[in-house]
């Protein structure tokens, strides 16, 4: 049965769209209570300081569904545009993708709280990968990941639905970082950019003989050239 630790719904399975009531209903308060007081500059600052941090808390542990993101987007436009009025219908003087770009860039500035919810929870992976003393990260290893010869993240999803979601980030979390082998073992030989990049991209033909395509790099230091390749090459 799902319950509420710390103020955040947990349970073995996701939190449902109801158990985010919590979080809306404060934004909702919190938007017609001063909004309609305020100028556009006024409320530009509320929204950036109050209303794109409240769903910090959240977002720092669980995946928010898209329906409670739209929702929250929907309060934040109505504190620009509509003076706090979740009535009003109409259209908005800008889109807000623009919104939400950079002032640098023509924007207003406005967090994407789908990138910052990403961004909060990536910070897990960081802690899996450098294998950091933590309780949860020595048991995922110990469970998931102790018998395998394929990195975690080349791997099937397994576990709780809360690590599916967090391992699914690795994708993004690529790009942002930086690999340094160490043992190799939960690094993909092919795939992972641990020499400046891919040797999937770079070394396509050797590439194209190998019997293991998810593979790591202790695998192939530790197994005979046959056991990773189609001979003769």
């Amino acid at each position: 049965m799902p319950f509420t630790y710390l103020g955040l719904p947990l349970g073995t399975t996701r939190p449902s769209v109801q158990e985010f009531t919590p979080l809306l209903s404060k934004m909702e308060k919190r938007l017609a209570g001063v909004s309609k007081f305020l100028s556009y500059q006024g409320r530009l600052v509320l929204v950036n300081s109050v209303f794109s941090a409240l769903p910090t808390y959240y977002m720092c542990s669980l995946v928010i569904a898209p329906s409670v993101i739209h929702q929250i987007d929907r309060f934040r436009k109505h504190c620009i545009w509509s003076k706090g009025d979740i009535s009003r219908r109409g259209t908005y003087l800008a889109a807000w993708e623009l919104m939400c770009r950079p002032k640098e860039e023509g924007g207003l500035g406005i967090i994407n709280i789908q990138n910052q919810n990403s961004a909060l929870l990536m910070k897990f992976l960081d802690k899996f990968y450098n294998h950091a003393d933590a309780p949860w990260v020595n048991l995922t290893w110990a469970k998931l990941y102790h018998n395998s010869n394929i990195p975690p993240h080349a791997r099937s999803l397994c576990g709780s639905f809360w690590w599916k979601d967090i391992i699914k980030l690795f994708g993004k979390l690529k790009v942002l970082a930086s690999c340094d082998p160490g043992s190799g073992a939960s690094v993909s030989l092919w795939s992972d950019n641990w020499s400046g990049q891919s040797l999937e991209l770079s070394l396509p033909h050797l590439f194209s003989f190998s019997r293991k395509k998810n593979c790591s790099i202790q695998f192939y230091i530790e197994n005979d050239l046959n056991r990773s390749f189609f001979l003769p090459l």
